[in-house]
């Protein structure tokens, strides 16, 4: 039988790792605002790592070499344990703080202010009107958490979900069968698999990553199996929900 490729172990998983919210993959949200002539634009777009992040605040200096300022910051894992801020020449912490303040504190659908694989750039192009430190933090600030409204009214908005993977192995005879009692039951079947000699298939599963879940999946294994399989734990994924 051809093997998955291999995962964390189930001692190297989270314990009860939390659900977060990201933007749906595919969106780049863009919101502006005006101050005393200046204008101020924000752009929200999804990231996986930090080189990301930058890649995209570099592409857009190059797209809008006319605005003066391209303040950048993002958040980034799940349990948003990177997170940036520039100021990109504005005075310090006028800029980048309040964007990364934004991301970090702006409620989301599902209550909590848990917002992460985010980068927001916010370009400004000047009006000819200082705004002093009070108006540039607010200006910036309110760019960002419009964009993120803006966000919530298109839908684009999701919640990031661990899953825990595990193996199980089936008689070949058994694993339709299997298949659609676990589907049904609400478990995710990633993937099936056969052995060369047709005997038995390996199905790939996916649930919540809560003990809950987990011990609800042995149980029923257990159930189909007669008690003679055991879920191996082959990792964990992340999926959007």
């Amino acid at each position: 039988m051809s093997a998955f490729s291999a995962g964390p172990t189930g001692t190297d998983l989270p314990q009860l790792a939390r659900p977060y919210t990201v933007l749906s993959s595919a969106a780049e949200i863009t919101h502006e605002i005006e101050r005393r002539r200046s204008r101020f634009r924000t752009l929200l777009r999804r990231v996986e790592h930090e080189a990301e992040a930058q890649s995209w605040v570099e592409k857009l200096r190059r797209a809008h070499p006319d605005a003066r300022h391209h303040c950048s910051a993002w958040v980034i894992g799940p349990e948003r344990q990177l997170q940036r801020s520039h100021d990109d020449g504005e005075p310090s912490g006028t800029a980048g703080a309040p964007i990364l303040a934004a991301l970090q504190k702006t409620e989301m659908p599902g209550g909590a202010a848990d917002l992460s694989d985010v980068v927001a750039v916010v370009l400004r192009w000047f009006g000819g009107t200082l705004l002093g430190p009070g108006g540039l933090v607010s200006a910036y600030s309110d760019s960002v958490t419009g964009a993120l409204h803006r966000a919530r009214e298109q839908g684009q908005l999701r919640s990031r979900t661990s899953m825990r993977v595990f193996d199980v192995e089936a008689p070949i005879v058994e694993a339709g069968r299997w298949e659609n009692e676990l589907r049904a039951a609400g478990v995710v079947v990633t993937a099936t698999e056969y052995s060369t000699d047709g005997a038995q298939a390996q199905i790939r599963l996916s649930v919540p990553d809560t003990e809950v879940q987990t011990q609800e999946l042995h149980r029923r294994i257990a159930a189909l199996s007669a008690g003679t399989v055991i879920p191996t734990p082959a990792g964990q994924r992340w999926v959007d929900r």
